[in-house]
Order: structure tokens, then C-alpha cells, then sequence
């Protein structure tokens, strides 16, 4: 068991959270939820040891280990992906050695009397006994069958990290984690850079083979599948449920209906024994009555109604001009790089109106049918944009495609047009972006608040035709939510390339499956979809078998 005891966070006279205690069992699945600057990664950073508490403390078993996985993170480069991975058992490789050293001493000197011959005894007797206490395992197949899981294939695993992207050097910081087996589990938003499959392999580990796991996740799919309890920080103090997500909802709505209940019964209580004070302050025989009141007033815990952000407001997108029946029309397109083909005789049509999922693991050419269509790049075939089609691009690297010399507030009022124009704090607020924080400069930003900003821009285009490329990574469950009504309102057509299950559903209509060097159109929603792709691969098991 690992205990949170008492921690509190104080930052430059202002206190984050204070007095935060709980427990962490074994086969704990927790997830970590709350607004944006609650303090929740903070938290976390706390109980792996990364940051330290102004007060309280941390307490684990002496051997227990705490692997954590952060939001940003690089891999050396100077190791292949496979070697990268397997450093993941250094630990247990040096402690071989070390044995194996203290043996050939042993076999080397003649002091047997001696302190240091009794003490290299022990020492070796200490750690044989926790060496062998380790499963025996074949670590080059334990590597191998994490890295596919996740989505790696078999001839990435000899080429250097350096030729991998930063979500896909997260993926080998994650494998070298679930491969330490470790006591407890600490990720802080661990899908962003996971494809679908990825994802719920992920998830199948999660449940079945880790210890404990505390995750803090803007997918609410993902957090309500591996979970069995949820802890909420809010206004410097922690709610614990033993309830996965979508319950904790539930339960944490009928927590503020009581708490504003309470409060509003002690202000009309405070009140009356106000008007009774000053009704009868200066009248002699009821002199105790009003000390006494004043007294129980001064003593008082007023209660508090827990912090909800209500600042979401809905958002329009402007009203889609019309395009042709066909905004989209692939005729056997075919890409490759070099040797490499990304896919074949690629034919589908899109309508007018249509939303569409583009769906498939990482590097299986979803990107780049989306660059095909924006006319980005070269390929094979017939690619036809219909008539009249206006086309809203949202591509992975939009943040950086920002005027960094401009402030938030100036890049939006920049193309904003019309009745949005008196409520452009209101948008940006909806996106996280309150007070003095719109006077920013764009080169200030994080990358996630950069690709909110992207998002913001996005939605004041009059265009008739989506295309947006992992639209959700960094946004938080509410400011999903806002973009996902809107997309659904969105009159025009849409092709959303993402991972996110959970902001799929109810939005895409039709899923295009990009994978083995084609792509396939499934006439369904992405729930039907991941049904018949489960059955479909206990089939080819089952053919392997």
C-alpha cells in the first residue's frame, strides 16, 4: 500500500491544495479528474517522486516501484527502438553482475575470517535471494510482444529513435514502464499519441496484468474502462469515489445539489439571525439573546459550495456555403515513398453532408490520403475536389503555423466576423483562455494551449468541408464537448482523423479503415465498427491457431 499523507502544495503565498489524503491499494485503477489548474498533474508529479510537497510526504513499501509516464517526454538517440526498450530490465542485468562479481570474489580470496569476506557473504546472500525471487522471463520476447502491442512492427525495432516522432519515443518510454512490472502505475494522458488498436491493447494490459494505476486522461472511453475509483481535486481538497467515471458523475452532481442546499439553508439562517441582531441591539432585555447570536455567527464554517466551471457557451460553426454532391471523390489512388507503399487503389466517394472517421493505426497512410486531398503531395490516380468546395484544414502541426508575434485575443479579433465579434472572450474563455491570459503573445504558449488557439480559428472560417487531423490531443473532456456539438451542428462535411473514441461516437456516421496498403469503407458508425474489428481478429486467431 501507498500513502498520500497530508501533502499540500503552496505556490508564491497561494496554497494549490492542502491536507490531501489517501490511500493507493493494490489493483487500484484510479483516475484522476478535476478542472484544468486544479492540480492534478502536480499530484502526480508529487507521488512519483519528480516534485516535492510544501508539507506532508509520500509513504511506500521499501521496495515497491513507481514508474510515471509525464505529458512530454523524449527517449535518447543514440539507441535503437529495441535497445531503448530493453533498458527497461538494467536494473535486473546489473544486479546479475553484481552477483557475479561478489562470487569471483569470494572464489578469488582467502580471508575467510575476515569482516569483509562475511560481509560480501551477506551481500550476496541479500541479493541472490532477491534476484531469484524475480519470474524467470525471456526478456527479448517480453520486449517484443509490448512494442507490437503498441503498435510498433517488427522492422521498426532496429532503427534508431532518433527517426521517430515525440508520440512515438512516448510509446517507448511506455513499454520500457509496463515492462518494469511495477507497483504502481502514474500516466498522465497516455492516449494522446496512441492509435485506436494501441488503445485498447493498452487498456487489456491496464486491467489485466498491472498492479495499480492512477491516470489522469481527457479520453472519457479510456477512463471509463480501466477504472474502479476516481478522485476529484477541486478548490485545494479531494473527493473520493470507488466509482469509475461515468458514475462519479453521477454521484458528484448530487454532492453539489446538496452542498448548494446547505448553503442556501445557512444564508437564510445567517439572515434571519442578522435581522434579529440588528432588530434588537441596543433593546436591554434581550441583550444576551444578541451576544449570544453574534458569537454563534463569528464562530461559524460557512460552507462552501465546490467550484464548477459553467463558462462553457455553444458554439456555431458559420453557416457552410454549398459545395457539389461530391465534396470528395478517390479513383484507385495509390502512395508510396520510395520503396515503401502506403496504400493501393484507394477508390471510395464522399457526400455532401457526410461525417466520416478516418481510422487505422499510426503510419498506415491516414495523413496522407488528408495531404492528398489538400493537394500537398504527389501521388497516383484520380483525386477530384468537388465543385465549390471550400475546405477548413486542421492539421496536426496547425499550432505552429500561429503569428507568434500576436497576442490570443488579437489572432481571433483578426478574422472574427460579425455577432461573434462581441463575444470573443466568451470563445476564448470556453477554450481556457480567462483574464489576463488573452494579452498573451502566441510564442508564450504551451503547444496544448496553441492548438486550442488553432481550434478557435478554425471555427470562425466559413468553409464547407472539415478536415481535421487529431483534433482532441490536449483538450480537456469539456472543451471536447463543446467542439464535438458543434461539428455535429456543422451543416457542411467532415473528415476527422483521431483515435478518440469517446468523441467519435454519435459524430462519424461512416468509418474508412486505412490498413494493409488499403483502405476500406465500413457502413457504419465507429461503434459498429470496433464490434465486427474485434470479431474479425478472434477469427484470424482462431485461423492461425
Amino acid at each position: 500500500m501507498i500513502s498520500v499523507d497530508s501533502v499540500a502544495v503552496e505556490f508564491s503565498g497561494s496554497t494549490l491544495f492542502s491536507d490531501i489524503t489517501f490511500n493507493i491499494n493494490d489493483k487500484d485503477r484510479i483516475a484522476l479528474m478535476g478542472k484544468n489548474g486544479a492540480g492534478k498533474s502536480t499530484l502526480l508529479k508529487i507521488i512519483a517522486g519528480v516534485n516535492k510537497p510544501t508539507k506532508g510526504k509520500i509513504s511506500a513499501p521499501k521496495e515497491a516501484v513507481i514508474a510515471y509516464l509525464p505529458q512530454h517526454l523524449l527517449t535518447e538517440d543514440d539507441t535503437t527502438v529495441f535497445q531503448e526498450t530493453a533498458k527497461a530490465f538494467d536494473a535486473i542485468h546489473k544486479m546479475q553482475a553484481e552477483i557475479d562479481e561478489l562470487n569471483h570474489q569470494l572464489e578469488t580470496r582467502t580471508d575467510y575470517e575476515s569482516d569483509e569476506y562475511m560481509a560480501i557473504i551477506e551481500k550476496v546472500s541479500d541479493l541472490s535471494e532477491k534476484f531469484y525471487s524475480i519470474e524467470e522471463i525471456n526478456y527479448d520476447a517480453e520486449v517484443e510482444k509490448i512494442l507490437k502491442g503498441l503498435g510498433f512492427e517488427r522492422e521498426d525495432f532496429d532503427r534508431p529513435t532518433s527517426e521517430f516522432s515525440g508520440g512515438w519515443r512516448m510509446r517507448i518510454e511506455l513499454a520500457k514502464i509496463l515492462l518494469k512490472d511495477p507497483d504502481l502505475i502514474l500516466l498522465d494522458e497516455p492516449t494522446n499519441h496512441l492509435d485506436i488498436e494501441s488503445v485498447q491493447w493498452l487498456e487489456d494490459f491496464l486491467i489485466n496484468s498491472a498492479k495499480a494505476v492512477i491516470v489522469i486522461s481527457h479520453d472519457r472511453a479510456f477512463v471509463d474502462t480501466i477504472t474502479n475509483r476516481t478522485i476529484e481535486v477541486t478548490m485545494g481538497r479531494i473527493y473520493d469515489y470507488k466509482v469509475n467515471y461515468t458514475h462519479y458523475l453521477q454521484l458528484r452532481k448530487e454532492r453539489l445539489e446538496q452542498q448548494q442546499k446547505q448553503f442556501n439553508d445557512q444564508q437564510k439562517m445567517i439572515a434571519e439571525t442578522q435581522e434579529f441582531i440588528d432588530r434588537f441591539k441596543g433593546t436591554y432585555s434581550k441583550t444576551l439573546q444578541v451576544q449570544s447570536r453574534v458569537k454563534m455567527l463569528e464562530k461559524l464554517d460557512i460552507v462552501e459550495v465546490d467550484e464548477v466551471d459553467t463558462s462553457a457557451i455553444n458554439i456555431k460553426f458559420p453557416p457552410a456555403p454549398r459545395s457539389g454532391n461530391y465534396p470528395v471523390i478517390s479513383d484507385h489512388v495509390s502512395k508510396s515513398y520510395g520503396d515503401h507503399l502506403v496504400f493501393k487503389d484507394a477508390s471510395f466517394s464522399i457526400e455532401r453532408g457526410q461525417k466520416i472517421a478516418f481510422v487505422g493505426k499510426n503510419g498506415e497512410g491516414k495523413s496522407t490520403m488528408v495531404k492528398a486531398i489538400m493537394g500537398e503531395i504527389d501521388f497516383d490516380g484520380e483525386l477530384r475536389v468537388g465543385h465549390n468546395c471550400q475546405i477548413g484544414y486542421f492539421a496536426q502541426n496547425q499550432a505552429s503555423l500561429l503569428d507568434e508575434d500576436l497576442s490570443i485575443f488579437d489572432t481571433v479579433e483578426q478574422i472574427a466576423e460579425g455577432e461573434i465579434r462581441t463575444k470573443i472572450k466568451d470563445l476564448l474563455g470556453a477554450f481556457l483562455f480567462r483574464g489576463d491570459d488573452i494579452n498573451k503573445k502566441v510564442k508564450m504558449l504551451s503547444g496544448g494551449e496553441k492548438t486550442r488557439l488553432a481550434m478557435i480559428k478554425l471555427l470562425l472560417q466559413p468553409v464547407n468541408l472539415l478536415i481535421l487531423d487529431e483534433p482532441t490531443n490536449h483538450l480537456d473532456l469539456r472543451t471536447k464537448d463543446i467542439l464535438k456539438d458543434a461539428l455535429k451542428a456543422f451543416e457542411g462535411t467532415i473528415i476527422l482523423i483521431s483515435h478518440d473514441r469517446d468523441f467519435l461516437d454519435g459524430l462519424a456516421e461512416k468509418v474508412f479503415e486505412f490498413g494493409h496498403k488499403r483502405v476500406r469503407e465500413h457502413f457504419e458508425d465507429i461503434n459498429g465498427f470496433l464490434r465486427n474489428k474485434k470479431l474479425e481478429n478472434l477469427k484470424e486467431i482462431e485461423r492461425k491457431n
